[in-house]
């Protein structure tokens, strides 16, 4: 599935920056950090500079795009797997280059996936309007504090598709019932608000319909060799959740300090779907 990384929801990563931030637990024994300031000699943290990638590499999207034109196969481009598109932190001109660029391939699927989803709206182009249709958006999420912290950000952006990554999933995580802070709370699968001085199921009563809601759910385990462990009730738990309602979900990994080892099937059976 993947032609150049060992994503199994990512045809291509591409990296536009690297270097980037810790915001949240999720952050705490992050592989990027390890890979850029060991193997790529870049730096790290609120003080570093993000460095910019070479123009061979900013150079590959467009052969990705041809390539996809030509077969008219499905080419997912997760950007960015080193930094995050809405640091506020990159490097000047990077992020309106990174812009024009995927304007100009639109034979690419391009899943943009940040930690800091309140940042989108300053930061979109001007032509952005109801999102642009090879453009998904999506949240990190490894808990319900940054489930009800990011996810209502996210889904006030329009998008083509919204997604999340519970990747490190590190506590259990209710989509159905993700508080928004002003009281109401949202099913965050359905696109449906509800008040709990109004009725307490979410299912019945007072249903505020038609609000944005998550197009696809990947999650996993943490890897390395301090990997935080992932029972597996929190994984089946938003299997059962994405199922119910017919939405897309992905179990990438177990994870722990042999990945590969400890494998991705989730009570027994492969669940790898991405959003046609």
């Amino acid at each position: 599935m993947a032609e150049e990384t060992g994503i199994s929801w990512a045809t291509s990563t591409f990296n536009p920056w690297i270097g980037c931030t810790k915001v949240s637990p999720g952050c705490d024994n992050c592989y990027a950090e390890t890979l850029a300031t060991t193997r790529l000699g870049a730096e790290w943290g609120p003080r570093a500079l993000r460095r910019r990638t070479s123009p061979g590499n900013w150079a590959k999207p467009r052969a990705w795009n041809r390539k996809a034109e030509k077969t008219g196969q499905p080419w997912r481009v997760f950007c960015s797997s080193l930094a995050d598109v809405f640091d506020n932190r990159a490097p000047e001109g990077a992020r309106e280059d990174l812009w024009e660029l995927i304007r100009a391939t639109p034979a690419l699927t391009w899943m943009l996936l940040t930690k800091r989803p309140r940042n989108i709206p300053g930061m979109l182009p001007a032509d952005w309007g109801d999102g642009w249709a090879h453009v998904w958006l999506g949240t990190s999420v490894e808990n319900q504090v940054e489930a009800e912290r990011r996810i209502p950000a996210l889904l006030d952006v329009p998008a083509a598709l919204h997604f999340l990554s519970c990747e490190p999933l590190l506590a259990p995580v209710d989509l159905y019932r993700v508080a928004e802070g002003n009281g109401w709370i949202r099913d965050a699968l359905v696109g449906m608000r509800w008040h709990p001085g109004r009725t307490a199921d979410v299912r019945q009563g007072c249903r505020s319909e038609g609000h944005r809601r998550i197009g696809w759910v990947i999650a996993g385990g943490e890897s390395g060799n301090c990997a935080r462990p992932l029972e597996a009730a929190w994984a089946l738990t938003l299997r059962d959740q994405c199922d119910a309602v017919g939405i897309p979900f992905h179990f990438k990994q177990w994870g722990g300090p042999s990945p590969k080892l400890a494998g991705h099937l989730l009570d027994g059976a492969e669940r790898l779907a991405v959003p046609a």
